[in-house]
C-alpha cells in the first residue's frame, strides 16, 4: 500500500511535469556554458555507487541499488526545474528517455532473451587447443549477439572442458578478457557503448571496418598469449584428473532465437536506412523507422520466450535479475550524465576545458592516445557506455566528422571503452557475471585486486603496443 505522504509528493511532481509538457517543444536547450561543478556531482556518484558498494556494502547495494540510483536521478532533475526550468527539464529528459534510454534498454533486452534461449550441449576436452578456439568462437559471438550474451552462453561449456583440470583459473580470466570485452568491438551489438554510437549517428558497420584492425591486433596477441600460458600449465599438471562430465557430442539447441537474432540485425539496419517519417513528442523528434525498430525489439523478446521451452533457459541459468539490474542503472546513468555532456557539448567555454586541454595537442589537433587511455582508463572502473559517451561529445559529438575527418579519433575513443573495460571485474557488466558463475561452479577466482594483476600484467603491454601500433 502507497503511503499518503508518498502518495502527495507523487501527485505534486506529476503537476509539475505536466505542467510543462505544454512549453516542452519551445523549451531553450540546455546551455552547458553556465553550468558548474555540482551539476557533475550526481553523475560521480552514481558511476562511485555502481564502482563501489558491490565491493563495500554488498548486501545494502544489493537490496536498494534502484533506490540509489532513483537518488542519484531526483538530485539532477529536482535542481534542473527548480533553476533552470520545467520546460528545460522535461525536454532534456524526454530527448534522453526516447532517443537514448529506452533504445538502449530495448536491444539489451532483445539480446539477453535471445542469448538466453541458446544452450550449447556436449563435453569438449579442455587442452590447449580446444580451449584457444572455444575463447575464440566466444570473441566472434560476442560482436554478433553482444559481450553478455556471448558470456552467457559461453560460459559454462568452457567451464565444462575444463572441470578436470587442476589449474583452470587462467581460462576463465583470459575469457573475460576476449569474451566478455574485446570481442564486441565490431558491431554495435557487441557492447553498449558502441550502440550508443550508433544511436548517436554513427553507421552500422564503420566500427566493423574501422576497428577490426586493432580488434585483431590485440585478441590474436592475446589469444597466442593464452595457447602458451594454457600449453605451459597443462603441461606442468600431468596427469590429468579424472572427467565429471560424461562424453556427448557437441549440438546447439534453441536454434529459433539465432533466426530471431537476424530480425534483430535487419531492424537495426532497417532503422539507420530508411527514412518513414517523423514526430516531434515533447521537443523531441523521433523517426518512424526507429519506433519500429525498438517495437520489434520488443516483439523478438516475446517470440523468444514464447518459443523458447523453459527447460533451456533453466538449463542456460537464466534470470531477469541481471538485464533488471542494468535497466535501473542506466535509468539513473542517463539522466545524471545529462548536464554533463551539456558542459562537454560546451568545450573549451565549460567546465571541462582542462579535459580537452589533456586530449588536444598544442596545434589542436586531437592526441588520439590521450583519447584512447582516458576513455579505456575510466571505462575499467566505471560503466564503459557512458564513459564512451563523454569522451564522444568532448571530442565534438559530430558523428559525421568523426566516422571522415576524425576516424581515428572515434576508433581511439571505441576501442578504449570496449577493450579496456577487461581491466577490472567493475569494467564491464559481463565480467562480474562471468566471475560469479565460475566461483560457483568451483573456480578458485582471483579477488578484485588479483584480477587487477592478472589485467595489469597481460593486458596493460598489449594496450601500449596497441598504442604504439595505432595511435
Amino acid at each position: 500500500m502507497v503511503r499518503p505522504a508518498t502518495s502527495r509528493l507523487a501527485a505534486v511532481g506529476l503537476a509539475v511535469l505536466f505542467a510543462a509538457l505544454p512549453n516542452a517543444a519551445s523549451a531553450a536547450e540546455l546551455d552547458g556554458r553556465t553550468l558548474g561543478a555540482l551539476w557533475a556531482l550526481p553523475f560521480v556518484g552514481i558511476l562511485l555507487s555502481i564502482a563501489l558498494m558491490p565491493l563495500l556494502a554488498a548486501h545494502a547495494w544489493e537490496h536498494h541499488q534502484g533506490k540509489i540510483a532513483a537518488l542519484w536521478a531526483v538530485l539532477v532533475l529536482g535542481p534542473m526545474m527548480l533553476f533552470i526550468g520545467p520546460a528545460t527539464a522535461v525536454q532534456a529528459l524526454a530527448h534522453t528517455a526516447f532517443l537514448e534510454y529506452i533504445p538502449f534498454i530495448l536491444l539489451l533486452v532483445a539480446l539477453f532473451t535471445v542469448s538466453g534461449g541458446i544452450v550449447i550441449r556436449g563435453n569438449i576436452h579442455g587442452a590447449p587447443v580446444a580451449n584457444t578456439a572455444l575463447l575464440a568462437i566466444g570473441a566472434v559471438l560476442a560482436s554478433l549477439i553482444g559481450t553478455t550474451g556471448a558470456s552467457m552462453v559461453m560460459i559454462r561449456p568452457v567451464m565444462r572442458a575444463n572441470d578436470n583440470r587442476r589449474f583452470n583459473v587462467h581460462v576463465i580470466v583470459f575469457f573475460i578478457f576476449l569474451v566478455s570485452n574485446i570481442g564486441g568491438s565490431l558491431t554495435p551489438l557487441g557492447d553498449p557503448p558502441l550502440f550508443l554510437g550508433f544511436l548517436r549517428g554513427v553507421d552500422f558497420f564503420w566500427t566493423t571496418q574501422n576497428l577490426w584492425r586493432e580488434t585483431l591486433f590485440v585478441a590474436g596477441i592475446l589469444l597466442a598469449l593464452f595457447f602458451v600460458v594454457d600449453w605451459a600449465i597443462y603441461r606442468k599438471e600431468g596427469v590429468i584428473r579424472p572427467d565429471p562430465t560424461p562424453d556427448s557430442p557437441i549440438r546447439v539447441v534453441g536454434a529459433v532465437n539465432l533466426g530471431l537474432l537476424a530480425v534483430v540485425i535487419a531492424a537495426i539496419l532497417m532503422s539507420a536506412t530508411l527514412d518513414l517519417g517523423r514526430i516531434t513528442v515533447l521537443g523531441s523528434e523521433i523517426e518512424f523507422s526507429n519506433l519500429l525498430r525498438d517495437l520489434t525489439m520488443i516483439a523478438v523478446a516475446v517470440v523468444s520466450l514464447r518459443a523458447t521451452p523453459a527447460a533451456l533457459r533453466t538449463e542456460n541459468g537464466f534470470s531477469w535479475g541481471p538485464i533488471v539490474e542494468v535497466a535501473k542503472l542506466f535509468a539513473g546513468i542517463f539522466i545524471t550524465i545529462i548536464p554533463v555532456l551539456a558542459m562537454l557539448r560546451a568545450g573549451a567555454d565549460g567546465l571541462f576545458a582542462p579535459l580537452v586541454g589533456l586530449v588536444t595537442h598544442s596545434d589542436g589537433s586531437p592526441n588520439n592516445a590521450a583519447y584512447f587511455w582516458l576513455a579505456g582508463g575510466l571505462s575499467s572502473f566505471l560503466d564503459n557506455a557512458p564513459t564512451y559517451l563523454v569522451f564522444f561529445e568532448l571530442a565534438g559529438g559530430d558523428a559525421q566528422r568523426l566516422m571522415t575527418a576524425g576516424a581515428v579519433t572515434l576508433t581511439a575513443i571505441s576501442a578504449g571503452a570496449v577493450f579496456m573495460g577487461a581491466n577490472s571485474y567493475i569494467g564491464n557488466a559481463p565480467n562480474f557475471m562471468v566471475y560469479a558463475i565460475a566461483r560457483e561452479g568451483g573456480v578458485r577466482m582471483p579477488s578484485f585486486f588479483g584480477y587487477l594483476l592478472w589485467s595489469c600484467t597481460i593486458l596493460l603491454p598489449v594496450f601500449l603496443i596497441t598504442t604504439l601500433v595505432f595511435f
